[in-house]
């Protein structure tokens, strides 16, 4: 028997422990046009009361989720929100504001299920108490939300309170049931360009050598390029994918074994990994059309290399063979196997 509704909300909203401390008044860079429709939708009071923000990791959803959290409860005049001054922009800079909600997750793959979203439905009946009379759920990183869990908060999205808002991040709008996507406005971030990443970077503190090291990287993509300097595991992961990429370039079986087998168990290392791949991959296929093409991998003297060597319709095959290997890890079959069959696809294609 379902003991769901026995065990009190208050088990499932204690303040999530959120680890990027970001702050939603700092400069956002780039985006122009989607910081110019939130602005608007608030000065016309057409703020929609479910969203969904998504866009590859590190491109700043959870950052716009806090912004739009913030013109939803800034106290201040329309034209001056987010003000960052009144209570309700302090306390969700600061995420202690009382009627905002950072959806927890739980399990093995700290997914959303039926047991959160009916725990929201039960949240959702005690009105706010704020000036703005809203409550805001925030459901980050949604890509282990699963069909259950959006069928369940399905009604509520359809038919809210007046008062309550629901936010959303994913990396691809495709994580969302159709359903759920036509309930929703969706919004796309996009990165940065390299310029305004370089601002952002170095406004933060960090020297010309690593913010540079990290551009060549990761370009645009401010989150991603903060991870690459203070975050030794993912300089680890690029060295490996660098390795990894020789050995590809090289057609050397053995050493792509030996270096997929480095990547771990971990769920995350792989995909990160994995990505990386694919990224690599669709640059080849670019640069083959024109050398002189942006690369959004993270290494593109192998991706020059590589676009001599394989065709477009190679490339899509690497793909092809990526995307598998990360159906395959995300429905827990073995790592090792998963990416030794991802080796394996990768040296045929190349053959």
């Amino acid at each position: 028997m379902d003991d769901t509704h026995d065990v009190p909300y208050t088990k499932y909203f204690k303040m999530a422990d959120i680890s990027e401390k970001e702050n939603i008044m700092k400069k956002i860079y780039g985006n122009t046009y989607l910081l110019g429709t939130l602005d608007n939708m608030r000065k016309n009071n057409r703020l929609a009361q479910s969203v969904i923000f998504y866009g590859e990791k590190g491109s700043g959803k959870k950052l716009f989720a806090d912004y739009y959290t913030s013109l939803l409860l800034c106290e201040a005049p329309d034209g001056d929100a987010p003000c960052g001054k009144c209570t309700a922009c302090r306390t969700v800079d600061s995420h202690s504001h009382p009627d905002v909600t950072y959806v927890p997750t739980e399990g093995k793959l700290e997914g959303y299920t039926v047991k959160i979203a009916r725990a929201v439905s039960s949240d959702v009946c005690i009105k706010p108490n704020n000036n703005t009379a809203k409550k805001v759920y925030i459901f980050r990183d949604c890509k282990n939300m699963n069909v259950q869990a959006q069928n369940a908060l399905l009604k509520l999205i359809e038919e809210p309170p007046e008062y309550a808002c629901f936010i959303f991040t994913a990396d691809s709008k495709s994580e969302f049931l159709p359903t759920i996507i036509s309930r929703c406005v969706c919004f796309g971030v996009s990165s940065c360009t390299e310029e305004e990443a370089r601002h952002s970077l170095i406004e933060s503190g960090f020297g010309a050598d690593e913010t540079a090291a990290a551009i060549k990287c990761f370009h645009g993509n401010i989150g991603r390029c903060t991870s690459y300097i203070v975050d030794e595991n993912l300089k680890n992961q690029v060295d490996l994918t660098k390795r990894i990429a020789n050995s590809i370039i090289r057609k050397d079986e053995y050493e792509l074994n030996a270096a997929f087998f480095t990547v771990g168990s971990g769920r995350n290392d792989i995909h990160s990994i994995l990505s990386m791949i694919d990224k690599l991959a669709r640059d080849a296929a670019v640069l083959s059309r024109d050398a002189d093409a942006p690369v959004i991998g993270c290494y593109r003297e192998a991706a020059v290399r590589l676009s001599t060597m394989i065709t477009a319709y190679q490339a899509v095959n690497i793909h092809n063979a990526v995307e598998r290997g990360c159906r395959a890890i995300d429905a827990n079959v073995n790592s090792s196997l998963v990416l030794a069959g991802v080796c394996a696809e990768i040296m045929e294609i190349m053959a």
